[in-house]
Parts: structure tokens; C-alpha cells; sequence
């Protein structure tokens, strides 16, 4: 059964992208983060414009400088901001908010003003940086801040710290909260993806499975109704042949009707041969059961089932439906082993008798109670099909199993007339 599970969470973006639960590639880019964006910028051009105001209305000495500090520090965001480096680099993401930093504080230290563009930076900082810098950063920031703030000789009131603390706080809550969010919405994405993918592979199965069937049906069609038909046609004009008097005028037309119905039996069986699945086209049963428990071995496509395959008796030749049969029970027999038994080792036994041929599929695995259909992983649904397709060559399928002791599936098939040893 295969079980599907979430997918991983999404790795954190690399520090110095635009925002920090926004894809890597820019087409993945959605409207949510371009206005998160936008507001940022606007958030800053417009604390850093009320600074100037309030340097300018205030008539300062410094005024001038603080100016001058705004500008430097509006120029240094919109080159990180346009500059493809800070995007891609986490050197150059950080240089870049050492840059800020630095103008930063020196705008603290010129106007108190200056703490206002302390929020924004909380952002950057948690958009740029992983967590683990991101944190001590917003702290140190905060910290700065209320430091700035006493400098300047403003009275010590409760607002004067937890202001700036509730401010980084709340950038905090909020950048982390959508990085959460995003996450969440990732792995929907992927799971929905998955779900489609595998949606495509179980109906091109599906697609196999009903030509392969159909390709089946058609061979044993052909095999029981027209190639018997003609085996019988001709038999009887053998029969006619040999009871015609010598010199009978009849002869030639008789012997005419037997080879044209000879061509044609071996029309209808290069028909059969055509239509029988393609583990049958490269050789006999044998070989087929042989390559099957091959590919099911340890080191094959990754398998730990080691599997065993061996003939007893003399082989004889077998109707298609008959090969059909046999090999398709022994690949949902194995198929259950490999993927329901946790078995170690499994023998797969073809065995030709006087009267039958029988397919033996022996496991080590957990077992299961018979009686209920299923094992206990869900699987064994495969045994009915495999019975009724036993049953429609006359033939009988038995299962040997318990919890705990292995599993031993037997299909025994009475061999056609003339195939008998």
C-alpha cells in the first residue's frame, strides 16, 4: 500500500531575498509579497520624511545633518533594494544592513526621531536573516532604540521601553507567523502536485492493464473458438481423406481444405503468439518465471526479497492461456510478498506431473489468516483474480498462510489433451 506523506518544509530562503517567505524564483513571486513589499517601502520613505520634518520644524543646529544622515541612509535602502547581489548573496544582504545599521544610529544620535525607523528595520532584518541572527539582531535594534530614546534626555516613562519592545515583538509575530503560513501552503502545493502526478500514473496504469487484459482475452478468444476450430476441421478432412476410395475424384479438394485450414491454424496461433503478454514473447513459461524472480532478487531495483526459481518434471508445451495463467498468478503472488510479507526469501516451484502442471509461490513472511481475504497490510486482494482465473481453465487455486508462518499460494492447472506427459 503506498501511503502518501507530507512533504518537507520548505527550506528557509537564503538571506538577502526580497522577502523571507517568498520563493527563490522570481515567478513564484504572488501579490501578497509584492504589496508586503511595497508597504515596506513606503513604511520607511515615510518615517525617514517625518524625521526631516521634524529636524527641520524643530530649528536644531542639527538639522542640516540630520538631513544629510537621511538621505545617505535613503540612498543606501534603495541601492540594496535595486542591487541583484542582495538578493542572491548573504554577504552582501549583511553588508548591506551593517550599511543601515551604521546610518541608523547616527540618525539616533542626531534626533530622537530617528528610534521611528527602528520598525522597519525589525523587518528587514527578519526578511534578510535566518532565525538564528535575525532574533539577537531585532533585540540589539530594540535595545539601541531605548538607548537612543534616554540619550536625548526624554523622561523614563513605561511607553519609552515597551514601545520599541511591543514593536519588535509584533515584526517578529508577523514575519514568522507568514513564514508559517507559506510553509503550510507549500506543502498543500506539493501534496496536490503529488496527487496529480500520481493521479496520471495510476490511470496510465490503468490504461496497460486494460489493453494487456484486453490483449489476453483476445488470445484466449482466438485460441478456444478458432484455432480449435480449425485443429478440428482438419482432423476430420484427415479422417475423410483416409476413408476415400483410391483414385477418388474428391482427393485433391479434400487435400486442398486440409492445407488451407493447416494455414490457417497457424494463422490463428502466430495470432495468439502476437497478442500473449511480452514476458512470453522472448522465450517459454520457464524463462519468463525465471527473469521474474531475477527482478525481484536483491540488487535488482532495490528489492530485499531473495528469490528462488526451479522446475520439477519434464517440461511439456503449454496453451497460451495456460502460460498466461500461470505467469500472471505467480506476478501477483510475488508482488504481494515484496510488498505486504516482509519476507527474506521466496521460492517460486514450477511443477510438471503426469496429468497437471502446478505453480507453487512459497514466502517467510508475516502470513495472514486465509479466512479474511486480506493480510494484514491490506494487500491479498489479488486472490480472488487469481482464483476465478484458475477456475476458468478448470483448474483450482488453494492458500496456505498464518500470522507469523510464511505464505504458500499453489495453482494447479489439468493439462490439455495432448500436452500430457
Amino acid at each position: 500500500m503506498t501511503t502518501l506523506t507530507d512533504p518537507p518544509p520548505a527550506p528557509r530562503p537564503e538571506p538577502g531575498s526580497p522577502h523571507p517567505a517568498a520563493p527563490p524564483h522570481p515567478s513564484r513571486t504572488t501579490p501578497v509579497d509584492l504589496v508586503l513589499r511595497l508597504c515596506l517601502h513606503a513604511l520607511l520613505a515615510g518615517l525617514l520624511a517625518l524625521v526631516v520634518v521634524r529636524a527641520v520644524t524643530g530649528g536644531g543646529s542639527d538639522a542640516g545633518a540630520v538631513v544629510a544622515v537621511v538621505l545617505v541612509m535613503g540612498g543606501v535602502y534603495a541601492a540594496g533594494v535595486l542591487s541583484p547581489a542582495v538578493a542572491r548573496s548573504q554577504r552582501a544582504a549583511a553588508m548591506w544592513l551593517v550599511a543601515l545599521g551604521v546610518c541608523w544610529a547616527v540618525l539616533l544620535v542626531l534626533s530622537p526621531a530617528g528610534l521611528w525607523t527602528a520598525f522597519p528595520l525589525y523587518f528587514l532584518q527578519l526578511h534578510l536573516l535566518p532565525v538564528r541572527w535575525a532574533l539577537p539582531a531585532v533585540a540589539l535594534t530594540a535595545a539601541a532604540a531605548i538607548a537612543g530614546f534616554l540619550l536625548h534626555g526624554s523622561p523614563v516613562t513605561p511607553g519609552s521601553f515597551i514601545g520599541p519592545l511591543l514593536g519588535a515583538a509584533v515584526a517578529v509575530a508577523t514575519v514568522l507567523g507568514y513564514e508559517a503560513l507559506y510553509r503550510e501552503s507549500e506543502r498543500r502545493r506539493e501534496l496536490i502536485d503529488e496527487l496529480v502526478a500520481t493521479r496520471a500514473e495510476l490511470a496510465a496504469a490503468e490504461r496497460t492493464a486494460g489493453t494487456l487484459a484486453e490483449r489476453e482475452r483476445l488470445a484466449s478468444e482466438i485460441h478456444d473458438t478458432l484455432a480449435q476450430g480449425l485443429s478440428s476441421i482438419q482432423l476430420l478432412l484427415r479422417a475423410a481423406q483416409r476413408a476415400l476410395p483410391a483414385g477418388s475424384r474428391a482427393a485433391p479438394h479434400i487435400e486442398q481444405a486440409r492445407a488451407a485450414a493447416q494455414d490457417n491454424l497457424a494463422e490463428a496461433r502466430r495470432f495468439v503468439r502476437a497478442l500473449s503478454p511480452p514476458d512470453l514473447e522472448r522465450g517459454s513459461l520457464a524463462g519468463a518465471l525465471e527473469r521474474l524472480s531475477a527482478s525481484a532478487s536483491p540488487g535488482s531495483d532495490g528489492a530485499h526479497v531473495e528469490v528462488q526459481f526451479t522446475v520439477s518434471g519434464k517440461p511439456v508445451e503449454l496453451p497460451t492461456p495456460y502460460e498466461v495463467a500461470l505467469l500472471r498468478t505467480a506476478q501477483s503472488a510475488l508482488a504481494n510478498t515484496v510488498r505486504h510479507a516482509d519476507a527474506g526469501r521466496a521460492e517460486i516451484t514450477l511443477s510438471f506431473m503426469d496429468t497437471s502442471v502446478s505453480l507453487d509461490v512459497v514466502d517467510d513472511g508475516r502470513g495472514f489468516d486465509p479466512a479474511s481475504t486480506t493480510s494484514a497490510d491490506g494487500g491479498g486482494f489479488g486472490l480472488p483474480a487469481m482464483r476465478a482465473r484458475a477456475r476458468s481453465l478448470g483448474g483450482t487455486l488453494s492458500v496456505e498462510s498464518a500470522p507469523g508462518q510464511g505464505t504458500a499460494v499453489a495453482v494447479t492447472l489439468p493439462l490439455p489433451r495432448g500436452a500430457a506427459t
